[in-house]
């Protein structure tokens, strides 16, 4: 009766009745216990074992398992409810009970116990303290954790009730309530790590903390055994340990469990699982540690490295594996794994382990120790596995730690003994990657310690050789920072050969590593680099990049003959055949890393989401790493085919990619947008944590994704652009804004501009990447750029809100916010003024995610934030003046999103409201109008110099009409300001000059030819903005005594210096430089007291300072006279001056002279006259060619210089249209009719000559290039040379040599020599003219006169090294024995 009543259900319907009261059951028991004699509380005891024994056997399952079916938990729930009645009745005795569960036939079922220890009856502690067997004991409880696990995997109904039993993941509520019940695990620690302050008041437990310390024990080694197994285990059997290490969640614990007690288990965890089972040797460690990273390790020892980590800070965790490292002896695995772990997942760890790393080699040398020694090398090399993303390649470290002579290695010869016999050591079991990183980047050895070095690179070949690896073999461009097997030789070639196309491409040379190659790893160049160049295939019909680099290469006789033909050979053959191969180039990747790549992706979008899995989020992004590793390739993350730090190259203005790259690029973009975007759902930036920015790091650490990406950035962001929608936007600038974090990671951008100027900085860093995207040209382009910059900006200060000032502004790239500071002022008027709000970041981002987006109104709402107006005062973000210019000058005048009178409107703000009066600090002029003039030219100038994709590649050669309008307004005010100082020093600069000259000071950059073309665009250029400008700003005026004079003398020193080297005429300007001077002179003298006379002055001395201006007055006169005339008429209303109606006389009197025969003045320089006769003669029918013969000497010598700078001009500049032969026929003529009257015409040629009153003005007047060209015209007058005129001209020879040695030269440096046209003129007239000049020369020697050889000594050197024929010959008819009539024929031909 006493069983039946107590239990909560029989036979009879009882279940279906309520318990009997608290009273009766007492009084039943009293009732039973005085008829047998025995205590009341003893019966109530056997009698609850006894039906909790029947209950736990009542089991369907045929062993027993940990939890109770649902019958057998009801039945339990009834009786335990009466034993708690009892117990508050004082009749239940708990000793005994417990005493009595451990003489059950089977012990109890773990969910049973658990039971009685939640619901207070009997604890664990005290019903592990009472069973005397304590081994028995652990080993009952750990088959029942382990079966708990398994259960838990086999049925998902009791998972949750295996997670309560065990950590307690339910029971929050009741702990909190209860207080004093816990689960089993916060009982396994409190009782098995107990503080040296509880001992005293658990002394009633003795066995127990053995018991629970045991228990953790065992169930970890059940763990860390399958962790070396892994793929022998079953799935579920992983499952049921996985479950297992919830006990190490630390939110398990929480308050129940003191900080000290859970860091000491943790502790005491970690140190248990590094030093387990340590039977691998450092030998295995060194050859198996790429198997241990993080994505190749156990996830149970990863996912168990994770959960204690969290328990410490990250200087902790290596603080424990330090001491470890130090006192024990450890599992290799283990340690590396947990390495891996700490980089991969902690993100202070890489600056953490790079300080262990230098305190375990400064201990390794102290006392020259090889335990630290190797712990350096594995922990580095270990952390290098994870990428550059989390840590610095096993080269950068090598190189940094032993490659200067301040390493330590460097103290003494005897550190250096140590660390080669250490290397020495590692060398038969070094993989190859790390033995070419030691002997490319070898330890820094004194020169006089050179054997040791080479001693041990002899050892490395060895090795290498062993390996079937050659160090010949090695790629020019192989990336050393490899951790994986060696590449290849042939997959290398091929790297190698699409870099060296890539630099070829951009430079259009040879790539000094293929040179050097070629010479001093020839084994490698031959039978590796030219097989994989040479690769037979369908030639282009126009030759492409390959073709032009093999064409280099075989001018250079650097491809065999016989290799080349076989090439040939082989490319006709697949021409003839024309297979199909082209659309199978592409390697097909397998579809199952893709999928797999997705599938990891999708995963962590579930954890950004989620705050609470944000701890999971770092070892999701390894996994991803690994996955996109597969996909790129094997090992393409770490064989690359260039060095860490070369510059990628991107062509801007047509980016290709291969189509495999593309879509893996395009997957992680999509990822990142839609995870910002799933996570701005649910949190604003600054509460997402670092996911997103983990997720970048680790694609910027993949060095082989990022010419891909980079150039899929400049698609979408250069090219794409306006058409993207706001979520792409805002996805791309959050995307830059994490690239630009990440900066450290990414190599400089050689972005190829469609040009190859030498001006352009090709060479990026990514933030000048960015402003070379965002360019602000159209309406769409100014939207766009708007849009983009906005978001950028918005997230940045959102999402490093908590940043410190200078972390901010380290990681926003410069050019997003000096973009805004273009845009934002020039669509908005209200940003116009300085108005700033209290900072609202939120409502800013609030208003960029809101679905009816209007990018104006968040432009001007982050444009008004305090914070954002505090960031434009850092200097790195001013835009300045000249910055300002150089966005304005992109702008297409006819697609600007500004009508004209607004874009009017701006400038004059810009200019003069804001820039003008602005300091120079903060990029304004200080309120000086000539350095704000100086400004605008010098940027218009660079601007027109800079390449315009927009345009082709072409350089922009048109000024921006509105800026040189403010040009205009600013050079007049200029002017004003001069005549209120005239008569001081200032008003006597003319700072125009000043600044044009200046730009051409001193500047050599580039190849010769690159700086002759740049210099002659730029004088283009300027003489552009010259005309642009006012036409009297070329012209000063100033004071001498009372009387206003005109002063033009730096314009006549910039015409002799640079203009005039411009001109393709050779001796006159063109006609819109030479009638601005002429309008600006008659402006000008307005300002003086006698206009006439101030013109006359400057025409006067023109003659002797500038006559190249009065040259190009002759050539232009029949459209500058009624130009100037009107002009004057309109001015003075008076006659001419007297230099202009004598210039109008002479250009009539040639016409005369030329169409009748009038006699022709002769009244002035005969080199001017000269001039008008000559340009006259080129303008009319050369019908008055037959009155030369009435020409005075000087006037046809004159004649004869105009002519042979037409001759020289019809062969560099055709399209001036003077045609050759009748420059050439004319020439001769004049020539002929000097011949005749004896005249010494030579002098013309004369370099040397100084008599300021013959011909030295006419050499002056000329473009430097025509007088280089001299010997050239000479030449061409041969068939003219007499016998008569080597006798009568002592100096004939020494005119003809200095210039055959002149023309000598302009051959070897390949300059200013014209070239062949397309007419059918010999190949190369160049060497036409030589030929010509040398037969001549050497007819001519031998028929000289003594006389002629007495002043050709200083021209013997030069004749003798650059003609040594030429050079013998005249040394022996210049001799004393040689000094012979002349013969009477003088056969020159």
């Amino acid at each position: 009766q006493v069983e039946d009543s107590v239990k909560p259900g029989g036979q009879g319907g009882v279940e279906h009745q309520e318990v009997s009261s608290e009273s009766f059951i007492v009084s039943v028991l009293q009732e039973q216990a005085s008829r047998l004699g025995v205590p009341t509380a003893i019966l109530a005891a056997k009698n609850a074992v006894t039906n909790i024994e029947r209950i736990c056997q009542a089991s369907a399952s045929p062993s027993q398992v940990p939890l109770l079916s649902l019958d057998q938990r009801k039945r339990l729930s009834g009786l335990l409810q009466t034993v708690k009645d009892l117990l508050a009745s004082n009749v239940f005795c708990r000793s005994l009970f417990c005493q009595e569960m451990w003489k059950m036939k089977d012990p109890p079922a773990l969910e049973a116990v658990w039971h009685l220890h939640r619901d207070d009856i009997v604890g664990l502690g005290e019903l592990l303290e009472s069973n005397p067997d304590a081994p028995a004991v652990v080993e009952w409880l750990c088959r029942g954790l382990c079966g708990l696990c398994e259960q838990a995997e086999e049925s998902s109904g009791d998972v949750e009730l295996a997670g309560r039993v065990l950590s307690g993941k339910a029971l929050n509520w009741a702990l909190a309530e209860r207080g004093q019940a816990a689960d089993f695990a916060i009982v396994f620690l409190q009782n098995g790590f107990q503080q040296t302050s509880e001992l005293g008041r658990r002394l009633e437990f003795k066995k127990v903390p053995y018991i629970c310390r045991a228990v953790l024990q065992r169930m970890l080694t059940w763990v860390l055994d399958a962790v070396g197994k892994e793929k022998q285990e079953d799935v579920s059997t992983l499952q049921a340990m996985r479950f297992w290490l919830n006990v190490f969640n630390v939110s398990v614990y929480k308050s129940a469990v003191r900080p000290d007690s859970l860091q000491q288990f943790f502790r005491h965890t970690l140190t248990e699982v590094l030093t387990y089972n340590p039977l691998l040797k450092v030998s295995d460690a060194i050859h198996l540690q790429k198997e241990w990273s993080f994505t190749r390790t156990c996830s149970l020892l990863t996912t168990l490295y994770r959960k204690l980590f969290v328990a410490f800070r990250a200087k902790e965790s290596i603080c424990q594996l330090q001491q470890v490292l130090e006192t024990h002896e450890v599992n290799w695995q283990h340690v590396l794994s947990c390495v891996s772990t700490l980089v991969v997942c902690q993100a202070e760890a890489e600056q953490l382990f790079k300080d262990l790393l230098s305190h375990l080699l400064i201990k390794a040398f102290e006392n020259y120790d090889m335990e630290n020694m190797i712990t350096a090398f594995l922990i580095a090399r270990q952390a290098a596995l994870e990428g550059p993303a989390v840590f610095m390649p096993y080269s950068e470290w090598f190189k940094a730690s032993f490659g200067n002579g301040g390493g330590h290695h460097g103290s003494s010869k005897k550190a250096l003994v140590f660390l080669f016999e250490f290397l020495s050591e590692l060398v038969p079991f070094e993989a190859a990657p790390y033995l070419k990183v030691h002997i490319m980047y070898p330890p820094f050895v004194p020169t006089k310690h050179r054997s040791i070095l080479l001693e041990y690179i002899t050892l490395a070949k060895t090795r290498l050789a062993d390996l079937k690896v050659a160090i010949e073999d090695m790629g020019l461009y192989e990336d050393l920072s490899s951790t994986d097997e060696s590449v290849q030789p042939q997959a290398q070639a091929l790297r190698d050969v699409e870099k060296a196309l890539q630099i070829f491409e951009n430079t259009r040379k040879i790539p000094t590593s293929v040179i050097e190659a070629s010479i001093f790893r020839r084994p490698y160049y031959t039978s590796w680099f030219l097989p994989a160049l040479l690769r037979p295939r369908v030639l282009p019909k126009t030759p492409d990049v390959r073709m032009a680099l093999i064409d280099s290469l075989k001018r250079a006789d650097k491809i065999p003959s016989n290799l080349y033909s076989t090439y040939v050979q082989a490319c006709r053959a697949m021409k003839e055949k024309m297979l199909q191969d082209e659309s199978k180039v592409e390697t097909s990747h397998s579809e199952e890393p893709v999928e797999q790549l997705k599938a990891e992706l999708s995963e962590l979008r579930l954890l950004i989401v989620d705050r609470a899995k944000y701890e999971d989020v770092p070892a999701q992004i390894a996994v991803i790493s690994d996955r996109l590793a597969s996909v790129l390739g094997h090992s393409s993350d770490e064989n690359e085919a260039a060095p860490l730090n070369s510059p990628i190259q991107v062509d801007v203005s047509a980016p290709r990619l291969e189509p495999c790259h593309q879509s893996v690029v395009d997957l992680l973009l999509t990822s990142f947008c839609q995870n910002l975007i799933a996570a701005s759902y649910f949190n604003p930036p600054d509460r997402q944590g670092p996911c997103l920015s983990l997720f970048v790091k680790m694609m910027c650490g993949h060095r082989n994704l990022l010419p891909a990406l980079l150039g899929r950035l400049c698609q979408l962001i250069y090219h794409q652009g306006p058409s993207l929608n706001d979520a792409h936007i805002l996805g791309l600038a959050a995307f830059v804004i994490h690239l630009s974090e990440s900066r450290a990671l990414i190599p400089e951008v050689e972005a190829n501009l469609g040009t190859s100027q030498p001006v352009l900085k090709n060479v990026l860093s990514i933030s000048e990447y960015w402003n070379c995207l965002l360019v602000c040209r159209t309406e769409e382009s100014f939207a766009f750029c708007m849009r983009f910059c906005t978001a950028a900006a918005s997230y940045l200060m959102c999402k490093f809100s908590s940043y410190p000032r200078e972390d901010l502004c380290a990681v926003l790239p410069p050019s997003l916010v000096k973009k805004l500071q273009y845009i934002v002022p020039r669509l908005c008027l209200e940003a116009r003024g300085i108005l700033c709000e209290e900072a609202k970041t939120d409502l800013v981002w609030s208003s960029l995610s809101c679905p009816s987006l209007n990018y104006k109104r968040a432009s001007l709402c982050l444009w008004k934030q305090a914070c954002f107006q505090e960031l434009l005062k850092e200097k790195a973000f001013r835009l300045s003046f000249r910055e300002w210019l150089l966005l304005e000058l992109e702008v297409y005048p006819e697609k600007d999103i500004l009508s004209a009178w607004e874009r009017q409107d701006f400038h004059y703000w810009a200019i003069y409201q804001w820039y003008l009066p602005a300091p120079s600090a903060s990029g304004g002029c200080d309120g000086d109008l000539e350095k704000a003039c100086g400004i605008i030219i010098n940027t218009i100038l660079d601007s027109s110099q800079r390449s315009d994709l927009g345009s082709c590649g072409q350089s922009k050669m048109s000024v921006n009409p509105d800026i040189l309008c403010k040009l205009q307004e600013m050079v007049l005010e200029l002017g004003c300001r001069r005549k209120l100082l005239s008569g001081c020093l200032d008003a006597q600069r003319h700072c125009l000059f000043e600044i044009l000259q200046e730009r051409l000071k001193d500047r050599k950059h580039g190849s010769a030819l690159g700086e002759q073309l740049w210099r002659q665009q730029e004088l283009l250029l300027q003489r552009r903005i010259l005309v642009g400008l006012p036409a009297s700003a070329l012209i000063l005026t100033c004071r001498k005594g009372k009387k206003t004079m005109l002063d033009c003398e730096d314009f006549f020193r910039f015409v002799n210096s640079e203009l005039k080297n411009v001109c393709s005429r050779g001796y006159a300007l063109s006609y819109d430089i030479t009638a601005h001077f002429f309008r600006g002179l008659l402006n000008a003298s307005l300002d003086c007291e006698d206009s006439a006379e101030g013109v006359n002055d400057v025409l006067t001395a023109c003659q002797t300072k500038c006559p190249i201006m009065l040259f190009s007055a002759a050539l232009w006169w029949p459209r500058l006279e009624p130009v100037l005339c009107s002009q004057w008429k309109r001015l003075f209303g008076a006659p001419l001056a007297e230099e202009l109606e004598r210039l109008r006389e002479w250009q009539s009197s040639a016409t005369s002279f030329l169409s009748s025969g009038v006699v022709f003045p002769l009244s002035g320089p005969p080199w001017i006259l000269a001039a008008f006769l000559h340009c006259t003669l080129q303008q009319q029918s050369p019908c008055g060619r037959e009155r030369s013969s009435l020409f005075s000497l000087q006037l046809l010598v004159s004649l004869l210089f105009f002519s042979l700078m037409d001759l020289i001009s019809a062969k560099i500049a055709p399209q001036e249209g003077v045609d050759f032969q009748t420059s050439l026929e004319w020439s001769l003529e004049i020539l002929q009719r000097l011949e005749e009257r004896g005249a010494s015409w030579p002098l013309l040629f004369h370099s040397a000559e100084k008599d300021p009153r013959k011909y030295r003005v006419l050499r002056s007047a000329a473009s430097d290039r025509h007088v280089r060209l001299l010997p050239v015209a000479f030449y061409s007058l041969t068939p003219c040379f007499r016998q008569e005129l080597l006798t009568r001209e002592q100096t004939f020879l020494y005119v003809a040599l200095d210039l055959y040695t002149q023309l000598l030269r302009l051959f070897v440096e390949g300059k200013d020599l014209p070239q062949s046209d397309q007419a059918g003129q010999s190949p190369d007239p160049a060497e036409h003219v030589i030929s010509t000049a040398r037969r001549f020369l050497l007819g001519a020697i031998p028929r000289c006169p003594a006389q002629s050889f007495g002043n050709i000594r200083p021209l013997l050197d030069a004749c003798e090294e650059l003609d040594p024929e030429l050079g013998a010959s005249l040394l022996r008819s210049s001799s004393p024995a040689a000094a012979t009539e002349l013969d009477e024929e003088l056969a020159l031909f």
